[in-house]
């Protein structure tokens, strides 16, 4: 009779196995890079009582996948402050297979897009909550490890690597502009000049109003690569995420709408020649209705359902 309370011991003996040598890879590289053998074995294959997140992506520099890097920078970054944190087990292995090195494995799984995580259960198959939803969420760290927490509940506290750069080019900054007031002390009218406040003031609206902090807080690509035909996409499809480009191109939009108002303005208060301000005035309104248009053409691809 077969006792299903007891495994068998041959398959102790090799979860055992496969339980070591993950742990061994992992002392020496927090990110076990893998090949089609390695992944069915070690992540498909049972027994497996521990779970493994995979990292699908193309490194190489011929598949030019600029977004690849940026993701596999913050994977690494996820996978360090694990495999360094006091909490770290074998309940949790972080896996990478490369296009290149597991082309096999790319088609098994129907997949066509990179980079993409995915959680393997210790248990049964992966379900779609499964695939991390990196177009909506964006692939930082902290949005990671917040996934895997409610895939596994295992909590991963993030640690980043000191980086000095911002410190370093906020004393320059403030070196800089001290450095100008040090050498305009007797002339400091500059400082009440309020059309070089009023740059600066547009500056920061902008940046805010094209969704800016958005993208800090959430990591999206800067912009989205179809493999199978190659074409560039710099504007996401749902109003619920956006890419970098897309933010940029916003932001220029928001800039030239603003200059058409600045001339409307300009022509309507002004006393110089009334031709003059007649072109002034036409610049200003084909700024405003081009672009404005433009503005809301994007709109309406993001929200389909518009107008209401």
């Amino acid at each position: 009779s077969l006792n299903i309370l007891h495994p068998c011991p041959q398959l102790q003996n090799l979860l055992a196995e496969k339980v070591e040598q993950l742990m061994e890879w992992s002392s020496r590289r927090s990110v076990i890079r893998m090949n089609g053998d390695k992944f069915r074995r070690f992540v498909k294959a049972p027994p497996r009582n521990y779970s493994v997140v995979v990292m699908f992506t193309a490194l190489q520099p011929q598949r030019q996948c600029s977004v690849c890097r940026q993701a596999n920078e913050e994977y690494q970054v996820l996978a360090n402050s694990w495999r360094y944190s006091s909490a770290f087990s074998n309940k949790l292995f972080f896996t990478i297979v490369d296009y290149d090195e597991g082309a096999d494995v790319f088609q098994q799984l129907n997949m066509n897009s990179a980079p993409t995580f995915m959680h393997f259960p210790p248990k049964g198959k992966p379900k779609r909550a499964d695939t991390f939803d990196l177009q909506r969420i964006g692939f930082a760290a902290e949005q990671l490890a917040k996934w895997i927490a409610d895939r596994t509940d295992v909590h991963i506290r993030v640690f980043r690597p000191p980086n000095y750069s911002g410190t370093i080019a906020l004393a320059l900054l403030v070196s800089l502009v001290g450095g100008l007031l040090y050498l305009r002390r007797n002339n400091l009218e500059f400082i009440y000049n309020k059309t070089g406040w009023a740059m600066a003031a547009l500056c920061v609206v902008f940046a805010m109003t094209s969704g800016q902090m958005w993208n800090h807080i959430r990591g999206p690509p800067y912009a989205h690569k179809n493999p199978q035909n190659g074409q560039v996409s710099y504007i996401h499809g749902s109003s619920q995420a956006q890419f970098v480009a897309e933010s940029h191109i916003i932001l220029l939009l928001n800039a030239a709408i603003t200059m058409g108002m600045v001339l409307l303005n300009e022509a309507a208060t002004s006393k110089g020649d009334v031709g003059k301000r007649r072109i002034i005035c036409l610049v200003g309104l084909g700024l405003v209705v081009f672009f404005f248009s433009f503005l809301l053409s994007i709109f309406r691809s993001k929200y389909h359902g518009y107008p209401y």
